[in-house]
């Protein structure tokens, strides 16, 4: 059974995003408007931008879990420009980490470790290697080489 460490982030947070969408992971009422912390100019341009979100934290916490928000508002922050000077690094907004997470905790997705953040759940973890394992299944018909990895 392949892990998540086995296959590319981008197509592994792509799909998880679409099957994230079909479950009923909440949505904020302000999606649309928000940007993502202070280091952004606009709000994000992808509609989808919110379950593709979700997907990356809860790819986060598997890999650095138990990680707590602050950790998550560092790694999804940015460079921000101040005058001529070199950019100085904003965090993100913890709001939209906040919520995410307590999303993915009420699909059961995550759990909480009391002064340590969050931590990938049983079943969390099982989704996450299901997919793995498909995506791999499918590179593997696409380039046979890979098939050292299973």
């Amino acid at each position: 059974m392949a892990k998540v460490y086995d296959v590319p982030a981008d197509v592994l947070i792509g799909k998880l995003a679409d099957i994230l969408k079909n479950e009923d992971i909440p949505a904020p009422s302000w999606i649309p408007f928000v940007k993502t912390g202070a280091h952004a100019d606009k709000p994000p341009q992808n509609r989808d931008w919110w379950h593709t979100r979700c997907a990356s934290i809860m790819r986060k916490i598997y890999l650095n879990g138990p990680i707590g928000v602050n950790e998550l508002r560092k790694d999804y922050g940015g460079g921000k420009p101040s005058g001529y000077g070199a950019a100085h690094h904003k965090d993100a907004g913890g709001a939209i980490i906040r919520n995410a997470i307590h999303g993915l905790e009420k699909l059961g997705y995550l759990e909480k470790v009391e002064k340590k953040g969050r931590v990938i759940s049983k079943q969390g973890m099982q989704k996450l290697d299901r997919l793995a394992t498909e995506i791999l299944k499918e590179m593997i018909v696409e380039n046979p080489q890979l098939k050292v990895y299973t």
